[in-house]
């Protein structure tokens, strides 16, 4: 391909890690594995390097733009990769730090920039927001017709992404890589492991590899690949434009790359003409039926009927644009996600089967740091930073289906450049699972959300009303509907759908055994209990936040959220090894309905055939009873702070209970209750969130969660929860409220400790009965083995940047909503 292509080499019979894809990850993923000192390594090419999308990708470097402490640390490791390598490797990577400025043309979008600003500054990014005069000097090219401000970062700028694949590559090489080009792979060789089959080699058209690991990181291609063997990748290509014109006299070449997403552009110096790059607002999926095995350095018919609108409005912003000849006009195959997030980690259904693909084109400013995060996941057992929110295991089977991915990917791409304002949601792949009680949430007025392909109330307008929201970042005329709701049940009782929420079944001679090896908290002991606990990575990480309810001595319910359900369901199935257990998920065969409030028991009563006193059912009691004439698993536990019970419905009959509650209910003041509520009620009583407040990086004691900890049985995870509590942490999660009413937080503000930034907000909500937008934040000390402590808090003066604005706050390690817990167990 190029002078710096190595002679070939031979396939060897066995490898430790097999990479799949020559693209800008694979090598980097390459270079980054070889550099964690792991040994013989493979990277296999179908093609040439770089052949699939690295090669026509626009070489943005470009860090600005996220609330994600791990996706800012992917793109700053990566930008200061791409600045020394080529003082390791010898060959340049087209880096240059020309600088972003990132446009703004409306409000929305500059109360966005202000706080993703606070945010990464924090992180260690420069950038500073800067006026319109200032965006002219920097880029004169541009027209600053209806702009307001811009946001400046000094230390972004460009790259050539193929000089960078062949750096990488031979920084890999250098290492004792071998990577060969002209071999496809096909199917991945495995051995089945207890309860799981594992990955032992893969199949090429040059021969067998055996191997421990293999990664995907064929780009575009991914899905294919994975679905062989049941990996679900569910990324999807569509069109993705840009044109370069011909030469501008007096262009600048070291002139900054500019952005404006409000014209759907992003404009930069291409060989003396303008690049200008398009984000359309609707887009278009290619080949949702699969993308053909030799497409290479392709590149697809433009569709100007669909895109001319969208490259008129962006090539508006530079108007000289119109006036010079385009030199190049391409169209070509980028990849997306459902949640435009990468699809990174090891998949749930096969040990040793790793992935590294869906980069929603931001593949090549990641990579760098991709490639870190993933190679010492692989070298290590374990990954270093936050990955709830990219871990492949997130994505369900249905997320397949072509249609499905068509009609997303068509959506989702145009989000890239739309203003993330709250409230604001995607409108398709909706409805993909039914709520038992949809029908009568619709009917009392439910403004529904998407909560991981089900239909979810997010709040009531109210009996036959048609619920209505416009996204913003201000208040809404629906808050006094979540404020009533709120305080229903602070004051009276709520009835709450919560059948989204993942249910497994745990059966079998040894299932006590494994859940109490797996569980941080006592889950094994008397039946019909319930237990709140942790599942710990063998480092003291929190993997899993869940519920464990024993039924029988050989029959457990694990309730865990919506979105850890697949990370938590794969932990399960990875720990179980030999033993005699079944796994069934029965999420979609129960209805979770939660009756919550301090008139909860006063209304179950009515309906229950069951003695529901303090005495005969105490907190954390599970019973089988029936309910309006229906057998339900009754369980005592709350996720707002009150009392309150969990009701385990059969799906065919959680209708019957829902109305009987309803109809019983309006004289104790009943309210359904969306999860905007759900959200103020339990952050008011700092009750965490896996994936939200906590994750893989956290702890039992940084978290707050000692008291979920029995040290009496042995579990995974023991010992480094034993060793923190001789040498703790200095970071910990605290309850934040803001003593200003008005200003309303909604996670990722800078927490200031007299002045000083130390740590940022996780989750947020508004606390009506606090009065007062309410938090959990983690704060760090600074100062190794000098733990957070009340008085450390309460020795400081404590503020919360909110979009600029510095707003007094207090500060707790307790919960500021009924401390002791009196109302729980009430």
């Amino acid at each position: 391909m190029s002078a710096t292509s190595p002679p070939s080499v031979a396939l060897p019979d066995r490898a430790r890690v097999v990479i799949v894809g020559g693209g800008v990850i694979g090598t980097s993923l390459a270079y980054h594995l070889a550099h964690e000192s792991v040994q013989d390594i493979v990277l296999v090419e179908r093609d040439r390097l770089t052949s699939g999308t690295t090669w026509h990708a626009a070489g943005l470097m470009t860090c600005f733009g996220t609330t994600s402490e791990t996706l800012t640390g992917i793109r700053l490791y990566s930008r200061e990769l791409f600045r020394r390598l080529e003082a390791e490797t010898g060959l340049s990577t087209g880096f240059r730090p020309v600088g972003l400025v990132e446009a703004v043309g409306d409000d929305d979008r500059l109360e966005e920039y202000r706080r993703v600003a606070a945010y990464q500054r924090r992180l260690g990014l420069d950038v500073e927001e800067i006026g319109v005069r200032e965006m002219a000097e920097l880029f004169p090219l541009a027209s600053m017709d209806g702009l307001v401000a811009g946001f400046h970062v000094p230390g972004d700028g460009r790259v050539n992404p193929v000089d960078l694949t062949m750096s990488l590559a031979r920084g890999a090489r250098m290492l004792g890589v071998r990577i060969i080009e002209g071999i496809s792979v096909g199917d991945v060789v495995t051995r089945r492991d207890g309860a799981l089959p594992r990955v032992t080699g893969v199949r090429t058209t040059a021969g067998d590899v055996e191997c421990e690991v293999v990664v995907n990181c064929t780009g575009m291609w991914a899905r294919q690949l994975g679905e062989r063997h049941g990996v679900v990748i569910p990324n999807q290509a569509a069109e993705h434009y840009y044109l370069i014109t011909d030469r501008l006299d007096g262009i600048d070449p070291d002139g900054p790359v500019f952005e404006d997403p409000g014209r759907y552009g992003y404009y930069r110096e291409e060989g003396g003409g303008l690049l200008v790059g398009l984000f359309e607002p609707e887009a278009a999926a290619w080949r949702p039926e699969g993308i053909p095995d030799n497409f290479s350095f392709g590149t697809l018919p433009p569709d100007w009927e669909r895109v001319g609108p969208a490259l008129e409005t962006a090539m508006s912003r530079v108007p000289v644009t119109f006036d010079v000849g385009v030199r190049t006009f391409f169209c070509g195959p980028e990849s997306f996600t459902p949640d435009r997030l990468p699809a990174v980690g090891e998949a749930p259904e096969l040990r040793g089967y790793f992935v590294a693909a869906g980069l929603n084109s931001v593949g090549v400013l990641s990579s760098g740091g991709l490639g870190r995060v993933l190679a010492h996941w692989i070298a290590t057992g374990r990954p270093d930073v936050d990955i709830s929110a990219i871990d492949v295991a997130r994505f369900q089977p249905h997320q397949l289906r072509p249609d499905y991915r068509r009609d997303r990917v068509t959506e989702v791409l145009g989000t890239t450049y739309a203003a993330h304002t709250p409230g604001a949601e995607l409108r398709s792949g909706r409805g993909m699972f039914v709520s038992p009680v949809l029908d009568e949430m619709v009917a009392a007025g439910a403004w529904l959300r998407d909560v991981s392909g089900w239909e979810s109330a997010d709040w009531y307008a109210g009996d036959g009303e048609v619920a209505e929201l416009m996204p913003s970042w201000g208040r809404q005329p629906w808050f006094a509907h979540w404020e009533a709701e709120h305080r229903a049940v602070r004051e009276a009782v709520g009835l709450t759908d919560m059948s989204f929420m993942g249910g497994l079944a745990v059966t079998g001679p040894d299932a006590g055994a494994v859940l109490s090896r797996l569980s941080a908290g006592s889950v094994d002991g008397e039946e019909g209990r319930i237990t709140y606990t942790q599942w710990l990575g063998p480092d003291g990480g929190i993997e899993a936040d869940l519920t464990v309810t024993k039924r029988s001595n050989e029959d457990f319910l694990v309730v865990v959220s919506d979105t850890a359900r697949g990370h938590a369901l794969a932990w399960l199935r990875r720990g179980l090894g030999d033993a005699d257990v079944r796994v069934e998920d029965v999420t979609q065969r129960l209805g979770q309905l939660n009756v919550q409030g301090p008139r909860s028991r006063d209304l179950l009563a009515l309906l229950a055939d069951a003695d529901l006193s303090d005495e005969a059912f105490p907190f954390r009691a599970a019973r089988t009873i029936t309910v309006a004439g229906v057998e339900v698993l009754c369980v005592r536990i709350t996720y707002v702070g009150e009392l309150g019970y969990e009701l385990h419905v059969p799906g065919e009959r959680a209708a019957e209970v829902w109305r009987a509650l309803r109809a019983r209910g309006t004289a104790y003041g009943l309210r359904p209750v969306g999860l905007r509520a759900l959200g103020s009620l339990r952050l008011e009583k700092a009750y965490r969130d896996w994936g939200h407040d906590i994750d893989n990086t956290d702890t039992v004691g940084s978290a707050g969660l000692g008291f979920a900890v029995d040290l009496g049985h042995e579990f995974i995870g023991r010992d480094a929860v034993v060793a923190e509590q001789v040498s703790p942490r200095s970071d910990r999660l605290v309850q934040v409220l803001l003593t200003d009413p008005e200003p309303l937080m909604f996670g990722a503000e800078v927490m200031l400790r007299d002045g000083v930034a130390v740590g940022d907000v996780r989750s947020a909500s508004y606390g009506w009965t606090l009065g007062g937008a309410v938090g959990l934040a983690s704060v760090d000390t600074g100062l190794p083995g000098e733990p957070v402590t009340q008085e450390w808090l309460d020795a400081g003066t404590w503020e919360v940047d909110v979009a600029g604005v510095r707003v007094p706050a207090t500060v707790s390690l307790r919960p500021l909503h009924d401390p002791t817990s009196s109302r729980v167990r009430g």
